[in-house]
Order: C-alpha cells, then sequence, then structure tokens
C-alpha cells in the first residue's frame, strides 16, 4: 500500500514559484512606471514655473521684450534650465505674443524637439489688468489693513464689482 504524504510535490512548488515570479515581475514593472511618470511630470510642471518666471520677469521689468528668437539658461529648484524666447506680432495692433519654451540643460536636442513644455503670454499697450482695477498705493486699506506707504503718481482705484468704495456705510446690495 501506498502511504499519504501531507506534502507539496517538486512540480506544485515549481509552478507557485513561476507564478509568484511573473506577479512580482508585473508589480515592479507597475512601479517603474509609476516613478517614471513622476519624475516626468515633477521635471514637466518645474519646466512650467521656469518658462513663467521667464515671463513674469518680462513683465517686471517694463522693457519691450525684442521681436525674434532668444536663449538663455536659468537656474531653478537646483537644476539648470535652458529656455527659449520667441516674440511675435499679432493681429492687434499694441500686442505680441511670447512663447518661452523650456527644458533641462542637460537634454541635448534638436532646436524644435526635446521641450518639456512651451508657454505663452503676451505683452503690450492695449493689455488692461484684470477686471479693470488699478490700485491705490496711497490711502485705501484692504480688509482692514492699510495700504503699503504711496509711490509718487500713483494711480487712483477704479470702482471693483462687489466691493464698496472706501468709507461706505451701506454698499449696495446689504440690508
Amino acid at each position: 500500500m501506498r502511504r499519504a504524504h501531507g506534502g507539496f510535490t517538486l512540480i506544485e512548488v515549481l509552478v507557485a514559484l513561476a507564478i509568484v515570479a511573473i506577479g512580482m515581475a508585473a508589480v515592479m514593472g507597475a512601479l517603474t512606471s509609476s516613478a517614471n511618470t513622476i519624475s516626468y511630470l515633477r521635471d514637466k510642471t518645474l519646466a512650467q514655473w521656469v518658462a513663467l518666471n521667464q515671463i513674469a520677469n518680462l513683465r517686471l521689468s517694463g522693457q519691450q521684450p525684442p521681436t525674434g528668437v532668444s536663449n538663455g539658461d536659468t537656474d531653478f529648484a537646483s537644476r539648470s534650465w535652458h529656455w527659449r524666447q520667441e516674440v511675435v506680432a499679432t493681429e492687434v495692433p499694441g500686442v505680441e505674443r511670447i512663447d518661452i519654451s523650456v527644458r533641462p540643460s542637460e537634454v541635448k536636442a534638436g532646436e524644435d524637439n526635446g521641450w518639456f513644455t512651451t508657454v505663452s503670454g503676451i505683452w503690450g499697450d492695449a493689455v488692461g489688468t484684470p477686471n479693470g482695477f488699478q490700485p491705490d498705493w496711497g490711502t485705501q486699506t484692504f480688509g482692514g489693513l492699510p495700504a503699503s506707504p504711496g509711490i509718487p503718481g500713483g494711480a487712483q482705484a477704479l470702482p471693483t464689482p462687489g466691493v464698496p468704495p472706501p468709507g461706505a456705510q451701506n454698499p449696495p446690495g446689504s440690508k
């Protein structure tokens, strides 16, 4: 008579080991893909910040950027970034479009590829401020806080929808 053993055969152990190995390979592939995606999204986000900072620097300089293409490098988030700026005229007189393309400096690619992002902005005399609001840098208070010290020839505040003028007792629409 044959005796029954309570263990596994070698074939059963090898099949189970193969199934576990295939499952582990799939999990490792998913983790690697996730890590690569996170790294790419981080770099793309930083590149967009570099481009937005470049547009902000142009606007804050107060000087009209020259039409055409220019290049530069900047350090941001402990990395070196290469940017390309293209300023082109638009159909609206007095308005130019600024396209900033950015990639990490270590990416050596052709002139038209390898860019992580391209951000567009506008510049010109016909560009208004958001909501038509011009800040009064003199005596106006904001939320009960005093305004910053005035500047010579400061702009006057224009009415802002939904905000009562300074000194108003009963703002419109209140009871």
